[in-house]
């Protein structure tokens, strides 16, 4: 069954907005997010559980970027995560 036209997204800039955002800002907020974990726990713990663990956080923040209706509403959430975060790390 195929989907309803009404539901896709009709401008492929959005579309491509929302992979990039999803993509790149994902792994931004992945790594400051990694970064900020190095403050609490020491810093090669955090390295070695980073390998699993940010590939699926990236991967979650990545289809998180396509269930946000606007795609400036994700660059803007990505965008504050990744100033909190790398402002926990340089306290």
């Amino acid at each position: 069954m195929p989907a309803n036209k009404k539901y896709l997204t009709q401008s492929p800039w959005i579309r491509l907005s929302k992979v990039v955002a999803g993509s790149v800002g994902g792994y931004a907020v992945t790594i400051s997010f990694h970064a900020a974990l190095t403050r609490v726990f020491p810093r090669d713990v955090v390295m070695v559980t980073s390998f699993l663990t940010g590939y699926l956080l990236w991967a979650t923040l990545l289809l998180v970027a396509f269930l946000i209706p606007k795609a400036w509403k994700t660059w803007a959430i990505y965008t504050l995560l990744v100033g909190l975060f790398s402002g926990l790390y340089l306290l």
